[in-house]
This record gives C-alpha cells, sequence and structure tokens, in this order.
C-alpha cells in the first residue's frame, strides 16, 4: 500500500470552510484548548466517517498586524485513515469565541490561511541543507522542492543559478519534499540526490532536474541505471535505502510538516512565505 501525503488526506477528509460559535464548538473562552480544537476538527473539519481523528498537536500560536485581535493557531491533524496514520496541516483563527478555518481579506483577497505560516526555526539554516550561497549571505532562502514538479524545474535550477552567481547575497537551503502521489519516481530520485549532496556534489540536484525518467518508475536500480546514463552519477539501490539516508529524508518531511508545507515549490525568504516564488530576483545585485 502507497504512503498517504497529507496533501493526498486533505483531500479525503473534505475540509469545511465555516466559523463556529465557541459556546457550541469550542470553550467559551477567546482561548481555545487542545481537547476543544479536537472536537471542533471531529464535528466540523473531518467530514469523511472513515477518517479517524487521533488527536492534534499545536504547532505554534501567533498574532499578527493584519488581523487586530485574531490568534492563529497553527496545528498538525493525527488522523487515521485505512490504516494508515497521517499528520495534516491545518490552521484555525480565534477571536472573541468565534473560531473559523479561513479568513479573506475582500479588499486584496488574501487568504491567510494560505500566506500565514510559522516561525521557521534557526535550527532550519544548517550546513547540511546549504547548497548554493555563502552561509553568511544577506539572505536566507528555505526552499521544499520536487525534481519532477514542472512548477519547480522553472524555478529552483534559476534559483540555485542566481545564488551560485551572488554567493554573498543569497544563500539557497534546500529540503527535499516528493510528492509521491504525483510523481512516483520522486522518492528515489530525492535518495540519490542526497547521497550526492552528501558527497559535496551539489550539481547534481540540476541534473537530477533535468533527467528524462517516466515518473511513475519505481524499480531502484532502473531509476539508478538511468541517473547513471545521463549524469555519470554511480550509485546502487542498497545505498539509496541506506538507513541514514531514508533518516535524512524523514527529517526533511518533519520540517516541512514543521512550516506546514503541503505543495512545491514553497520557498521562504528570510523567514516568510514568498508566495509568487519570484522574490529572489530582486535580491541579487546588479551586474
Amino acid at each position: 500500500m502507497r504512503k498517504l501525503s497529507a496533501v493526498t488526506i486533505l483531500a479525503i477528509i473534505a475540509t469545511a470552510n465555516i466559523a463556529c460559535s465557541a459556546t457550541n464548538k469550542a470553550e467559551a473562552s477567546v482561548a481555545v484548548d487542545q481537547q476543544a480544537l479536537v472536537k471542533f476538527v471531529k464535528n466540523n473539519v473531518v467530514k469523511n466517517r472513515d477518517v479517524k481523528v487521533l488527536g492534534v498537536d499545536i504547532i505554534e500560536e501567533k498574532t499578527v498586524p493584519e488581523l487586530p485581535g485574531w490568534k492563529v493557531i497553527m496545528l498538525t491533524m493525527n488522523l487515521e485513515y485505512q490504516g494508515q496514520k497521517v499528520k495534516a496541516p491545518e490552521t484555525f483563527f480565534v477571536k472573541d469565541g468565534i473560531i473559523a478555518p479561513v479568513l479573506i481579506d475582500l479588499k486584496t483577497n488574501n487568504n491567510f490561511k494560505e500566506t500565514i505560516k510559522p516561525t521557521v526555526p534557526d535550527t532550519a539554516y544548517d550546513k547540511e541543507h546549504l547548497v548554493a550561497g555563502n552561509e553568511n549571505a544577506k539572505h536566507k532562502i528555505l526552499v521544499f522542492s520536487d525534481p519532477m514538479c514542472p512548477f519547480c524545474q522553472e524555478i529552483v535550477p534559476d534559483l540555485l543559478k542566481s545564488a551560485a552567481l551572488n554567493p554573498t547575497d543569497i544563500a539557497v537551503y534546500y529540503y527535499h519534499l516528493p510528492l509521491v502521489q504525483i510523481h512516483p519516481v520522486s522518492p528515489a530520485l530525492t535518495q540519490i540526490m542526497h547521497i550526492a549532496q552528501s558527497q559535496g556534489k551539489n550539481d547534481m540536484i540540476t541534473k537530477i532536474y533535468a533527467l528524462k525518467i517516466n515518473p511513475s518508475e519505481t524499480k531502484a536500480d532502473v531509476i539508478a541505471k538511468a541517473v547513471k546514463a545521463q549524469t555519470g552519477f554511480v550509485v546502487t539501490p542498497a545505498q539509496m535505502n541506506a538507513p541514514a539516508v531514508l533518516a535524512a529524508l524523514k527529517g526533511d518531511e518533519d520540517m516541512a510538516a514543521k512550516l506546514m508545507v503541503g505543495g512545491t515549490p514553497t520557498i521562504f525568504i528570510d523567514g516568510k512565505l514568498d508566495k509568487m516564488r519570484e522574490g529572489y530576483k530582486a535580491l541579487v545585485a546588479k551586474k
């Protein structure tokens, strides 16, 4: 059975966009505790009876200047579906006893659910994930990407090139986020990319992005053979599935969950979500 992603499970649970009074859906005070959130999720968010709500983990609570009086609660829902346990991200907005899953600015059409993300921890900027630019560059860019994602293929190689040409302006920290339901080949490719990165061969990132391969391929030996033929990089299925490699990629997945990242490419510039994904272009020095 193929592992379900948070993206898939969110489609399965069929989230309802509603606002509820705290008097009948949560606690009567402005503060919403974990027990009240679980009740709200069970009653108003998860509509599929085949999905069991096991609990919620609060990632972060914050206030933002754009929403005076509102508290933003970001969490992961711990769910079980067809025997699989899945963590799915969710955001709620709380004010004066009201809890709402979505807030949209009618003037700007800004969906705050999409643009407000948890605070990027300093630990995200480590040497293991630095793939381009200098660690003391003026700006730090965090990227979550899948090499088979068409949008990633348009943006990420150019971003890496910009960092290579302007290493004192931007530093790129790369996190693997293979979308297995869409591109079954991606997990194996990210394993190969991680191995290459650990050997200091960061140029393999752009080479894998240019790889010509069936996105539905899942056989490790076939994928390794294609990589060798097109890039010259040699790797075995045993190396790809080494515990250290799988643990490192699980760490990337955990960071994506912590930052509530569910799609690719997702880019943070100096800790702020870059919704248009092109903000890096304004950061490089004019040559």
